[in-house]
Parts: structure tokens; C-alpha cells; sequence
């Protein structure tokens, strides 16, 4: 009687086995799929690189400064920024040189910004 026992177990166990193996008719492959794969997202370049690593920061306020005649920042722009805008807490330069886009938790308008409105063009990026 054991040995019916065993040998039914066994033949059970060996089903079980033997029927996870079986590819069902419905099955199909990658390369059977008739929806092409899509594309890689190309890698962000610049502009929207830096943008994205201050994002990546988690600032409640994203704000890009540039000159109002366009030329590249200057050592004169810097200091200004962060004499008036010392609540800055990460800068990156962009588009080389023409922008600095900086992150707060700060709101500006509620701070200096028309002071640095007077000297810098000022976009706000927040929420974009």
C-alpha cells in the first residue's frame, strides 16, 4: 500500500512538472508582436540637462536668470544674484553663460525681486 502511495506521488509531482512546460497556442514571442518597440528617449542636452538637475534637487521654486542684453553672466552678475538673492541655494550656469537657473524653497516675490527684476531678466520655472 505504501508503495501505491509513493508511486502515485510521484506520478502526480511528474504531471505537475511536466504540464509547466507546455506552451500554450496563445503564447507569442517579441518577435512575433506586431507593435514596433518604442524608442529610446534621447538624453537630455543643455538647457533642459541643467534644468533637469535642479529639478532633480526637489526646490519648491525654479527661477532662470539671465542679462537683459544677452550676453554671457559676468562676476559682477554673480555677486549681484547672490547678494540679493542669497536664499539661492543651488545654481547651475547654462547656455554658455547667458542663463543661471537656481533653486529655493523661497518664494522670491516675496522677497527681493524687483530689485533683481531692475538689472536681470527673471523667468519663473516653477511647475514647468
Amino acid at each position: 500500500m505504501n508503495r501505491k502511495i509513493v508511486g502515485f506521488i510521484l506520478l502526480l509531482t511528474l504531471t505537475f512538472l511536466n504540464g509547466g512546460c507546455r506552451k500554450s497556442p496563445d503564447d507569442t514571442t517579441a518577435s512575433d508582436s506586431s507593435t514596433p518597440a518604442k524608442p529610446a528617449a534621447s538624453p537630455l542636452t543643455g538647457f533642459a540637462k541643467d534644468l533637469q538637475f535642479i529639478k532633480d534637487g526637489g526646490y519648491t521654486y525654479i527661477y532662470v536668470f539671465s542679462r537683459k542684453d544677452g550676453k554671457a553672466l559676468e562676476s559682477e552678475d554673480s555677486k549681484f544674484l547672490r547678494k540679493e538673492a542669497p536664499q539661492m541655494v543651488d545654481c547651475v550656469t547654462s547656455d554658455e553663460g547667458k542663463k543661471a537657473i537656481c533653486g529655493t524653497n523661497f518664494n522670491l516675490e516675496e522677497g527681493n525681486m524687483g530689485t533683481l527684476k531692475k538689472r536681470l531678466v527673471v523667468e519663473d520655472y516653477t511647475g514647468k
